[in-house]
């Protein structure tokens, strides 16, 4: 019998870096003469390939001008991890992961981060050992394309049946629609839930416990079918 996979979006999901993001663009904005991006337009695009979600942002600038809006983001990001900055795993995030890893799910990862955002995060105490693969915006297109989440499914050996797809905003919504796959939501990160049921969650969980029970029933119908 299959087990069945979940794939998990980093930011807002297990990761809170919600002011980090916001700063990172703020200070990007600053470098091109721009104004600070308030908050609630930064959250919007997050999920998204970073060239993709600045343009979002700042959809007037030329090619030249939006590469040097990423290059910027991603210099300010440089210096708040030389500064010793990482961004706080949400509370319960470890012991959700592990109880999964238990109980015989298989784990992977689907973020709209770079290859050495991913990188960093799968060095966090634990985390090599939880997920099977991970699959970012660098390995093709980002979301809400199902290229990443397919490409999950295929490493892991599972099909959409099987497959859930668990994202703070509509962006991972919509990818795990658009792959077949189990859309579920979580209420901590980015996006609101209206948001994300707009986009076709079929449940949005309020903490990790709800996330679990979600989880469960998911497992329990996928594999009596």
């Amino acid at each position: 019998m299959t087990r069945p996979l979940a794939v998990f979006d980093i930011d807002g999901t297990l990761v809170d870096s919600r002011a980090s993001i916001h700063r990172a663009a703020c200070e990007a904005a600053q470098v091109l003469g721009l104004p600070e991006p308030a908050y609630g337009r930064v959250r919007m695009i997050v999920g998204l390939s970073l060239p993709k979600a600045l343009h979002t942002l700042e959809p007037q600038l030329t090619d030249a001008e939006l590469a040097e809006f990423v290059a910027a983001f991603q210099a300010s990001f440089r210096r708040m991890y030389e500064a010793g900055h990482e961004e706080p795993l949400y509370p319960g995030v470890m012991e959700h992961l592990r109880r999964l890893h238990r109980d015989g799910w298989r784990l992977a990862l689907a973020t709209g981060q770079n290859r050495r955002g991913v990188a960093r995060n799968l060095a966090r105490e634990g985390w090599a050992e939880l997920f099977l693969s991970s699959h970012c915006a660098e390995d093709g297109p980002g979301k809400p394309d199902p290229a990443m989440l397919r490409a999950a499914m295929t490493a892991c050996g599972t099909d959409p049946s099987t497959t859930t797809m668990i994202g703070d905003t509509a962006h991972d919504i919509a990818m795990a629609v658009a792959a077949g796959t189990h859309p579920l939501g979580v209420g901590w990160g980015f996006h609101t839930v209206e948001e994300q049921i707009a986009a076709g969650a079929a449940h949005v969980a309020s903490d990790f416990p709800d996330l679990e029970a979600a989880l469960d029933r998911f497992a329990a119908s996928a594999l009596a079918a």
